[in-house]
């Protein structure tokens, strides 16, 4: 493939993306401190109490939850030990098949079944979220910016080809300053060679992760429809039982991993006949993979369990790799660098392209005139 038509496919898939890209740029930043900045605006804590104080049973959890909003139902429990110790997030709708953005959380106290909060509030890291996900508009929102992703992606590849022959000249590292515009492009060009492996990953893992939902939906035709077989021609539950016992089953069952979340028969994570505990494993990686344990809703008895297939797991990893959320701060901290690099280099290309179409718009106002004397 020639000079020409490389530098073609680099100029059209940045013009395409850049101004979208610009965007995720501006709103990965403060998402990539989510963590830190609800900790400092006020995020849900449980009060201090003396260590040894046991934690209440989980229908004990539930019930407080139902009874705090009688008009809703629990979908899910979530809890993170490590980061909110003792705090329970019950997920509440108005039904079990209500859309997944329809949802009321209520905060609990697990050894008090206090109710602790109602964090609904949809401010300034709820809009930075959306944005940056799916501008407002849903399933088509992610599949669009996924698209960016991927053409972001296809300008790293196509500017990495040009790099070579545009510098093979120059020292690495050379900065013109004869020109204001040849200054920029040797930045431009410095900056992206520096950054492109981190830039390509963050391109990359970020299309994967705009395919939530589809991937959702093949896992749960093909694993778990697997998994929940025996149960197809099953009669609907007229109650369930315990939310604790589900749970106990979960830990005996699969000992060397540690309960995520639970997702209540019905729900979409789950099916109408069981619980559906989500463990995850105890190092810097496997805490970002789940492994489902269904739990015969009636019964409390563990009827199967798998490690998720490789494209659910490469999506669990991607999630946080897209963020920089696997090494605390100081991996934080590279990324937000990175990410304002990447701002650099997307703005110069865009000043770039503008100042070289106004020059050829000159250079055509020029010969018109010289044509007219």
């Amino acid at each position: 493939m020639n000079f020409r038509l490389w530098s073609l496919i680099h100029k059209w898939s940045s013009l395409i993306c850049t101004l979208f890209l610009l965007l995720l740029c501006l709103t990965g930043l403060p998402l990539i401190f989510h963590e830190e900045i609800e900790h400092l605006s006020g995020e849900v804590e449980a009060p201090a109490m003396p260590a040894d104080t046991p934690e209440l049973s989980m229908d004990r959890i539930v019930a407080a939850a139902q009874a705090h909003r009688p008009d809703k139902v629990v979908r899910y429990l979530i809890w993170d030990a490590h980061e909110h110790p003792h705090v329970t997030l019950a997920n509440m709708a108005g039904s079990m098949s209500a859309p997944p953005d329809d949802y009321w959380f209520v905060a609990v106290d697990s050894r008090t079944g206090a109710v602790l909060d109602e964090p609904n509030e949809r401010g300034f890291m709820y809009l930075m979220l959306k944005l940056h996900t799916d501008l407002f508009v849903g399933l088509p929102g992610l599949l669009f910016m996924g698209f960016m992703g991927l053409l972001f992606a296809l300008a790293i590849v196509s500017g990495v080809v040009l790099y070579h022959p545009f510098m093979r000249k120059l020292d690495f590292g050379t900065v013109r300053r004869r020109r204001t515009r040849l200054q920029w492009l040797d930045l431009h060009n410095l900056i992206g060679i520096v950054t492109v492996v981190w830039a390509l990953v963050v391109g990359l893992t970020g299309s994967l992760n705009t395919l939530v939902m589809p991937l959702l939906g093949i896992w749960q035709g093909d694993q778990m429809a697997q998994m929940i077989a025996p149960y197809r021609n099953a009669p609907p539950l007229e109650t369930t039982g315990s939310v604790q016992t589900a749970l106990d089953t979960a830990r005996h069952s699969v000992p060397d991993m540690e309960v995520r979340f639970v997702a209540f028969p019905g729900s979409l994570m789950s099916s109408p006949h069981h619980y559906t505990v989500f463990m995850r494993g105890n190092t810097p990686v496997t805490s970002r993979l789940l492994r489902p344990a269904l739990i015969d809703a009636q019964t409390g008895e563990l009827t199967d369990s798998r490690d998720m297939p490789w494209y659910m797991q490469a999506l669990l990893i991607s999630q946080p790799l897209h963020f920089g959320d696997y090494s605390g701060l100081p991996l934080k901290i590279v990324w937000a660098l990175l990410d304002l690099l990447t701002i650099v280099v997307l703005s110069s290309g865009l000043y770039l392209w503008l100042k070289k179409r106004g020059k050829r718009r000159e250079e055509l106002l020029d010969e018109a005139t010289e044509a007219q004397a």
